[in-house]
């Protein structure tokens, strides 16, 4: 029998190394664009380093998975965890200096991006070494919770480091990333591919982890729809919700409680899910969630509430969390351990790149059509994502038809575009040994520096290195 999570040291470590970094780059994630404001005054500068990071995370995100396929995952996060603890150091020198030049502020958002990019898939395939796949559920449900209790945490507290001075959210930052590169090297487990991944940029192991999804139908509909399709709509919803109950921003309340009721709804959907067989339900709760995002969307269409917003926003928040935990532990669990790195990367992209364009037409359907008849549309939108969901077959025969035959799917992947390298490497996961020394290896991650997300489908928690 498997010993409990609670005595797990590996991955308690784990957890404590996300949660260290999550905090700091929440605390800096508040701070940034205060500090860009108030030095050049331009709320496009400000706006700009945002967008730099979402960039070069959507573009570095399927290279980051092959990488992790390549090198030694715990290896790579260690890296990785070096490189963000420079770049922060940098910053924080800058700031604490009097002035951090716009150019180094880009150079540290794209570092943080793209290291994060590398070390999310490497921390997902040395979780999946280091917890059973019975208790992967719950191990997804902590790491959710943990990083939803520091994005609620994490503002409040460098907005306030803020006040007192500039420099000190960076500095906390510092301390975060340098804690979680400790616990980090503490880990034992080891985690690498028996089959190494070929070149990073080779167009067919860019595509190896969307080839392995596209071979099963369950995987390949729920992230089309629910995590592609119902994370754009629901942000074009929630940033509506934002626009409206802020009085077209002249007064920052409403909005504001709705934002909040939406993070609270992910800590509790997080807290709740190991009360559930989560991987065992995972259609019900994803058919749930999406009639709950319809019934909200009709709801706000005709009631202009903020308090009812909020606690309908919550409730799909809190529903998607659930869901979201199920799906993932069922793709951790059926993929193969030489590509979960790439699979992962490929799950995450798709749930990821079309989320930004959310709030765009959100936004544009509130300025031509008004605000009922733009929760009208996108409630249209989300019911047919709901439907689809629904009825399609794939769906309605569940996780089990890709728990069957995962190794087939992989090998269909193979012959699909991943190039089988000659040298086999021993069985990964393994505990640390004495007289193994460690191997040679490149880059890391850890949580949340990838691109915020409002979402109402599978948005995997990347724990990721970095910097702002």
């Amino acid at each position: 029998m498997a010993e409990p999570l609670r005595s797990n040291r590996d991955f308690r470590l784990l957890w404590l190394s996300g949660l260290f970094a999550v905090l700091g780059s929440q605390m800096s994630a508040i701070a940034l664009p205060l500090l860009i404001l108030r030095e050049t005054g331009s709320a496009v500068q400000a706006g700009a380093v945002g967008t730099v990071g979402v960039c070069a995370v959507l573009f570095t995100m399927l290279p980051g998975g092959v990488m992790a396929d390549r090198v030694e995952r715990r290896r790579l996060m260690r890296l990785c965890d070096a490189g963000g603890l420079a770049a922060v150091t940098a910053l924080a020198v800058a700031v604490w200096n009097g002035h951090a030049p716009m150019a180094l502020v880009l150079l540290v958002a794209t570092s943080g991006a793209v290291l994060n990019s590398v070390y999310a898939p490497a921390a997902f395939g040395l979780m999946r070494a280091v917890v059973p796949p019975d208790q992967m559920s719950t191990a997804t449900a902590r790491l959710q919770a943990r990083t939803s209790t520091a994005r609620l945490v994490g503002p409040l507290v460098g907005g306030a480091l803020f006040g007192v001075h500039e420099a000190l959210p960076f500095t906390a930052q510092f301390l975060g990333l340098f804690l979680s590169t400790v616990c980090v090297a503490l880990v034992r487990t080891r985690s690498e591919a028996r089959t190494r991944a070929g070149s990073v940029f080779s167009r067919r192991e860019l595509t190896a982890g969307l080839s392995f999804l596209w071979q099963l139908p369950y995987l390949r509909t729920v992230l089309l729809v629910f995590g592609l399709g119902m994370n754009f709509s629901f942000g074009a919803l929630t940033f509506t919700a934002l626009a409206v109950f802020s009085d077209g921003g002249r007064s920052g309340l409403g909005g504001g409680f709705v934002i909040t009721c939406v993070s609270a709804g992910a800590l509790v959907g997080a807290l709740v899910a190991p009360r559930f067989a989560t991987e065992r339900h995972v259609r019900t709760l994803i058919v749930i969630t999406c009639w709950s995002c319809v019934g909200t969307a009709a709801v706000l269409a005709w009631l202009s509430s903020p308090l009812v917003a909020g606690l309908l926003c919550a409730l799909c928040m809190c529903l998607s969390t659930v869901a979201s935990i199920g799906f993932l532990s069922t793709l951790l669990v059926v993929t193969p351990e030489e590509r979960i790195g790439r699979v992962q990367s490929a799950a995450g992209f798709l749930s990821s790149i079309v989320q930004p364009f959310g709030p765009l037409v959100g936004g544009f359907l509130l300025t031509t059509l008004g605000s009922g008849t733009a929760f009208g549309v996108i409630g249209c939108v989300l019911a047919v994502s709901a439907a689809v969901v629904t009825l399609a077959p794939s769906v309605r025969a569940g996780a089990a038809a890709s728990r069957e035959k995962p190794d087939a799917a992989a090998g269909e992947a193979e012959s699909a575009g991943t190039p089988q390298p000659a040298e086999e490497k021993p069985a990964p996961a393994t505990p640390e040994e004495p007289d193994h020394p460690e191997p040679a290896g490149t880059v890391s991650p850890r949580p949340a520096t990838a691109p915020e997300r409002a979402t109402a489908g599978p948005a995997p928690d990347a724990a990721g290195s970095g910097a702002p």
